[in-house]
């Protein structure tokens, strides 16, 4: 079995912290979302991984050397952002033959039952019921409760099941003849070539498709959804960090995760406080934000934030003597 993982996006929705780090290691709960997806896969006993690169791809292969050297990987690059069908389409050599394929999206985290996946005798869909299913692959099914078709994005939407962007192929072959067809007679939707188009074209040809519901879907693909990814998992058992050395004259409120090398003084962090590795703060208040390695704070309040690697901020100091009935505003 391979898994294949995209990760050729740009992540333009949290920019501008993704002009210099792509979204695959931007961290969450203290590890990046890619080894969210790798160890997952390996736990499942996944052992051949196949990534697709793209914008700034050689960051994510130098951490993915560096992090799981015995790892059996290769690379595949995309050269055109085209869409995730063509995605797959470029990792074609590697790919053919292969007895069943594993496709996980590198920008979402899910809890589920892998095993249940890996072990449908069939080719399966993992999906998550969604409020709002227009942005979204949807999957519709039949009266005897089998699928009969999946959808990118629908303007009018026949079902709130979502794929969460995790596949099971088994005709991979097949899929690789459609996708291929798909980009040499250049059939795109919205104008890109995506995996659901080549899906439903494997349910018109007659294979049958298992769904598998996913328990938690974590959407990292947002600021404001990425800290809420990240409070959620501090909250879960095992990804806080529970054996912190103690900081200089500082509060720590957990949930957080704090990475090695960290010199902190004079400071409130927490709750829900991802800092990274070699990180200096001073005289500051850090809750519920994400702060990348070798980031520098002194005397700032920082909420809801997001802050990439090597970032040095500092706020203002003052010296006040105020009377009686006075309002001070500095918000502005």
């Amino acid at each position: 079995m391979i898994a294949i993982i995209p990760v050729a996006g740009a992540g333009t929705q949290l920019r501008p912290l993704t002009y210099t780090q792509p979204k695959p290691l931007i961290p969450v709960a203290g590890k990046p979302i890619v080894s969210f997806i790798v160890d997952q896969l390996q736990a499942a006993g996944v052992a051949e991984f196949i990534f697709v690169l793209g914008y700034l791809g050689e960051k994510i292969r130098e951490y993915l050397e560096q992090r799981y050297p015995e790892l059996n990987k290769k690379f595949v690059v995309q050269e055109q952002r085209l869409g995730s069908g063509h995605a797959i389409w470029s990792a074609r050599d590697l790919l053919r033959d292969a007895n069943e394929l594993i496709i996980y999206f590198g920008d979402t985290i899910v809890e589920m039952d892998f095993e249940q996946m890996l072990n449908s005798p069939n080719s399966c869909l993992a999906i998550k019921k969604v409020q709002e299913p227009k942005g979204f692959g949807i999957v519709e099914f039949d009266q005897k409760n089998k699928v009969r078709r999946v959808v990118e994005k629908p303007k009018i939407p026949m079902s709130n099941l979502a794929l969460v962007g995790l596949y099971k192929i088994k005709e991979v072959n097949q899929l690789l003849d459609i996708l291929d067809h798909n980009i040499q007679q250049n059939e795109r939707t919205a104008g890109e070539f995506h995996l659901t188009d080549g899906l439903m074209k494997l349910i018109e040809q007659g294979v049958d498709f298992d769904t598998c519901p996913v328990h938690t879907w974590y959407d990292c693909g947002k600021k404001e959804t990425l800290l809420e990814t990240n409070a959620l998992l501090l909250d879960k058992e095992g990804y806080a960090s529970d054996d912190l050395p103690n900081f200089d004259n500082s509060i720590i409120i957990h949930p957080v995760s704090i990475g090695r090398g960290c010199k902190i003084s004079n400071s409130i962090i927490g709750p829900h406080a991802t800092i990274g590795s070699n990180a200096v703060i001073e005289s500051s208040i850090v809750r519920d934000s994400i702060i990348g390695n070798y980031a520098s704070l002194n005397e700032v309040v920082m909420k809801k934030s997001v802050i990439g690697n090597d970032t040095s901020i500092t706020g203002l100091r003052h010296s006040l003597n105020i009377g009686d009935n006075t309002e001070i505003d500095f918000s502005g």
